[in-house]
């Protein structure tokens, strides 16, 4: 009996190593962000992607070429219960005899349809994480576990997924406050490495010529979205599918912007788009930044019939995947665990997209009783940065004093103090760090606030940005108002800078820190400047 191992091919981004580290496989690779890398173990490189340096034969002579390419695929449009993700590393390899020669189009293309042949083959395996389960998607549907079969729905699969260390479930004891998301299978991709040996002798072949040899990773990411009571064959069809699809993506890309024997890896991007395009995945060239794309994504957005005035389909606005931690430890979008307010005939209207919740006594700074504003602002400018408007790291306390010295705000002086900022400060701070304009809003007490219903919901509903609000000693961000039109009542949705604690989102709902709050929240005579931050008009 012919022994069957598994080979496994490792995922996610590139890890840096040094020089004195072993050679990569895949000769080597450069990441965006200048650091070497190891191709077959790419999770902790922060660069936005990798350029590989492609060798020729005899005189090892580098090449280094940036090219700009994008492909696009709807992967599902319909609301779903369950994602299944597919991830994997295929090796992409050909030898060229002459990489500006005409047949060295044939020679790409050939190795891209013996990727597709290899992921349309019976050696090819899907393991779920985290789980004991091995399926077979190319031989009629087979599994290691017999319980589940062609027939399974795909809510059957769940039952085998560990969720921590210990190999059990796990049991929350915080309060669910609302759905965050859809439940995630995630799956590698494996190959079966050994077949029953044949008769065939081995065919040796000298090749005297010099040949360039281009060797790089694949990173395939597919995704599915299904309900629950979907086959678990039809699933597994549909990443078969996706594989060969998106193999197919990415030799479009490398075909039509390749130059000689240069390759820029093809890096998937998954967006949930607006009705009917759904969820939609994209390939954007590795270590080309967004600046550079723009006349990728006009396309993109007349493809998908997307508005023209804001981004969808920048590296930022990527999907989030609801089982995916965030590496730099701030918490995202807390209100969205809160339950709306009791206010009849009342409309909601919040922040669109993702914001980071800065806070006091973050970042090792001991900010507590002066900060307040400028937690706000870096709450507001997390929002710009994540919706793709900017590529800059939100500011420091440092940065935003520095700009308001460099707009000729304050004196020199002002830098390294502990004073505080004020709604036309922090406006001043999104011009000169940004290039976003604001418009303020004042009101001569706070009872008046009750009265900006309509003012407040028109910003949501338009420009969809976190609120700065000022008034006597404090700062707060407003994420957002329930509103009724007819009865004039009002609840605002706070997010309080002053808090002091850890990233514990349960405390943070339950006390307060994020909530929703009355009029009677305000000082009622105290006055109050509001900076509505507005959006660009860019894609």
């Amino acid at each position: 009996m012919t022994d069957t191992r598994i080979q496994i091919f490792l995922i996610g981004r590139y890890t840096s190593i040094s020089d004195k580290e072993s050679p990569c496989p895949y000769d080597q690779v450069i990441c965006s962000c200048g650091e070497l890398a190891q191709a077959t173990n790419w999770d902790g490189c922060e660069g936005s992607g990798s350029i590989f340096k492609q060798t020729v034969v005899e005189n090892k002579t580098p090449f280094r070429e940036t090219i700009v390419a994008y492909n696009a695929n709807i992967v599902h449009s319909e609301e779903c219960d369950v994602i299944f993700r597919l991830k994997g590393i295929l090796e992409f390899a050909c030898q060229l005899d002459n990489p500006n020669g005409a047949q060295s189009q044939g020679t790409i293309s050939k190795s891209f349809q013996g990727l597709q042949y290899k992921v349309s083959s019976k050696n090819i395996v899907l393991t779920v994480c985290n789980s004991p389960v091995l399926i077979w998607p190319n031989t009629g549907f087979q599994s290691n576990v017999e319980s589940l079969t062609k027939a399974s729905s795909c809510g059957d699969i769940l039952q085998y997924i560990e969720l921590d260390d210990s190999g059990t479930k796990k049991s929350s004891k915080k309060k669910d406050k609302k759905k965050s998301g859809p439940t995630v299978v995630n799956m590698k991709l494996l190959f079966e490495v050994t077949e029953p040996a044949g008769n065939e002798a081995p065919s040796l072949i000298r090749v005297s010529t010099q040949q360039h040899c281009v060797k790089m990773p694949l990173p395939l990411d597919c995704v599915l979205s299904v309900t629950t009571d979907e086959s678990l064959a039809t699933v597994c069809t549909g990443l078969v599918e996706a594989l060969n699809k998106q193999l197919a993506d990415m030799e479009e890309v490398v075909l039509r912007y390749r130059k000689g024997s240069s390759f820029l890896v093809p890096q998937p991007f998954h967006f949930q788009l607006p009705e009917p395009a759904g969820f939609t995945t994209v390939i954007y060239p590795a270590g080309v930044p967004d600046s550079q794309l723009q006349d990728a994504r006009e396309d993109l957005h007349k493809r998908f019939k997307l508005p023209s005035d804001r981004p969808y389909l920048r590296r930022a606005n990527a999907f989030h995947f609801p089982d995916a931690a965030y590496k730099d430890g701030y918490l995202r979008n807390p209100h969205i665990h809160l339950n709306p307010p009791n206010i009849e005939d009342a409309k909601l209207y919040l922040v669109q997209g993702v914001y980071s919740y800065h806070h006091y006594m973050q970042d090792r700074v001991d900010d507590d009783g002066w900060g307040c504003a400028y937690r706000s602002l870096q709450t507001i400018c997390s929002w710009f940065q994540q919706q793709g408007y900017v590529e800059t790291a939100v500011p420091t306390h440092t940065q935003i004093q520095q700009a308001l010295v460099d707009v000729g705000d304050k004196e020199p002086r002002f830098v390294g103090s502990r004073q505080w900022i004020g709604s036309i400060e922090v406006q001043a701070v999104l011009n000169q760090l940004l290039g976003v304009t604001s418009k303020i809003m004042f009101v001569s007490q706070g009872s008046e606030l009750t009265t900006k219903g309509r003012e407040l919901a028109n910003h949501f509903l338009t420009e969809g940005t976190p609120v700065m609000i000022g008034g006597g000693v404090l700062a707060h961000t407003i994420l957002g108002v329930a509103w009724s039109e007819n009865t004039g009542q009002i609840r605002f949705l706070i997010l309080d800078p002053h808090y002091t604690g850890g990233e514990d989102l349960q405390t943070i709902t339950d006390k307060g820190w994020c909530g929703w709050k009355g009029p009677e929240f305000w000082d009622q005579n105290a006055y109050y400047n509001l900076c509505l931050p507005q959006r660009p008009k860019t894609i």
